[in-house]
């Protein structure tokens, strides 16, 4: 078998994944793969170093990111046979791409389920002293494995609800602070003076909003784990893919609408990193409870994220077993068609992440954590790349197929790849985020070796 060969499913006892997500599902999957810590406190460093501003450096990183789900939802409805994105860039570069995505993928979201389950440790230990951050984060980890083990469907109507109640925090949030800040029930009018009152409203400049994608970009990632959950979704490809759209939009604006509220009532210069702004700015506004409220919300937005990263992870090492380029023993599914095994070795990953923030939190998981600053960049950029490619062919070949066009092609594909460019230089010439960009180099050169050495495993030279 050549290194590309895929398995068979009917051979290797795996059969197909159950279609039992709706699209309700489906939507809140995407809610809930962007909606994060990243938003509830992370902004707090965003805005500490690019001041009010940074509400633009937001809006230029959700378009970044709205254009590659424009780029998906296109190679989606062009390829009905094809549901995941790792396809895509295989279908239109090649194999080393597929293989190339699916697994930094699969790595940053590995990563990603360790941080949050310290992240959500840390605040159930605020609350029970008692324990220790490590055996919480286990305990958190073991639980939302278990959900996953259960069912498809049951990972679904978990993630609809942890994601539900985030968005309906984010829309209160809004409607509140948007009534303080224009006055209706600020006791001395709007606020909005705060945009400009401490330094301006750039305060740093324009270079400094630009910087400020490179921070604020990754907080917006996760929209196209909608097009891996559309492999057990029982609506069709093109109903999937123009939601990714809409809802990719409407996250985009609960962003930059939640951003420049907490800007305008509270001067940008009192947020500091580390600390919600959104406790901060329910704080200034008079609300005593504002820290347990937003702790609980973030607590719920980390077990969120969590158990996304454990169906990702999982969906992720299928697709790349059935191309032959991970253990086969992944493609097996239990009764209730979920892939177990891959479910679990992503697990026992994160549990060694999760070692390692105990045991050597500044070598080895700052490395994992630096090493997954750039992937979904580089992810990203191979879409670009196949959507091009595809694009052409499809012109060419069966333009009937493109029923959804990425918008402007292919200006807008350029003007995406241009961007996302643009924020790796930008990370390779910063003093905090170079280390990110480098060893996130090196982890995908260690990644595209172990493709080479199963290539020439599987020729036999």
């Amino acid at each position: 078998m050549s290194a590309t060969t895929p398995i068979d499913l009917n051979a290797a006892g795996a059969g197909e994944l159950s279609r039992s997500l709706k699209s309700r599902h489906v939507s809140m999957i995407t809610f809930g793969g962007i909606i994060g810590a990243g938003l509830f406190v992370g902004s707090s460093t965003a805005i500490g170093s690019v001041g009010p501003a940074v509400v633009i450096s937001y809006a230029l990183a959700g378009f970044l990111v709205l254009l590659v789900m424009r780029m998906l939802s296109e190679m989606a409805i062009a390829m009905p046979g094809t549901q995941t994105f790792p396809d895509f860039t295989r279908a239109g570069i090649g194999n080393w791409a597929g293989y190339l995505v699916g697994w930094l993928y699969w790595y940053f979201w590995v990563v990603v389920i360790a941080i949050e389950a310290i992240a959500g440790a840390k605040i159930i230990v605020d609350w029970f002293p008692q324990f220790e951050v490590w055996q919480v984060g286990v305990v958190l980890m073991a639980l939302l494995t278990g959900v996953n083990l259960m069912s498809a469907r049951s990972y679904g109507e978990f993630e609809f609800w942890f994601a539900s109640t985030k968005v309906i925090a984010i829309i209160v949030f809004i409607l509140v602070v948007g009534a303080y800040a224009t006055g209706i029930t600020a006791p001395n009018g709007p606020t909005f003076s705060n945009l400009t009152a401490h330094g301006g409203f750039a305060p740093f400049g324009v270079t400094a909003i630009l910087v400020g994608v490179s921070t604020t970009i990754f907080s917006l990632c996760g929209a196209e784990i909608a097009t891996l959950a559309a492999a057990e979704s029982e609506e069709g490809s093109k109903t999937i893919a123009r939601m990714t759209i809409s809802v990719s939009l409407r996250i985009l604006i609960f962003f930059v609408l939640s951003i420049l509220l907490i800007v305008s009532v509270v001067p940008w210069d009192e947020i500091k990193p580390g600390i919600s702004p959104f406790a901060h700015t329910l704080r200034q506004m008079g609300y005593p409870a504002a820290d347990l409220i937003m702790n609980a919300i973030v607590l719920v937005a980390v077990l969120s994220c969590l158990n996304s990263g454990i169906y990702i992870t999982s969906r992720a090492m299928f697709g790349l077993a059935k191309n032959g380029e991970a253990p086969q023993s992944c493609v097996q599914l239990s009764r209730s068609k979920v892939p177990v095994r891959a479910i679990l070795i992503a697990s026992l990953f994160s549990y060694g992440a999760l070692a390692a923030s105990v045991l050597s939190p500044d070598r080895v998981f700052n490395f994992l954590v630096n090493a997954s600053g750039a992937v979904m960049l580089f992810i990203y950029l191979l879409i670009a790349v196949a959507q091009l490619r595809l694009r052409n062919k499809y012109e060419t070949e069966a333009p009937e197929r493109l029923e959804v066009k990425m918008w402007f092609h292919p200006y807008g594909t350029w003007a995406a790849i241009a961007g996302m460019a643009a924020v790796l230089i930008l990370m390779g010439t910063s003093e905090t985020h170079a280390i990110e960009l480098w060893t996130s180099v090196i982890v995908t050169a260690g990644f595209m070796i172990g493709y080479w050495l199963l290539k020439r495993t599987k020729s036999g030279v």
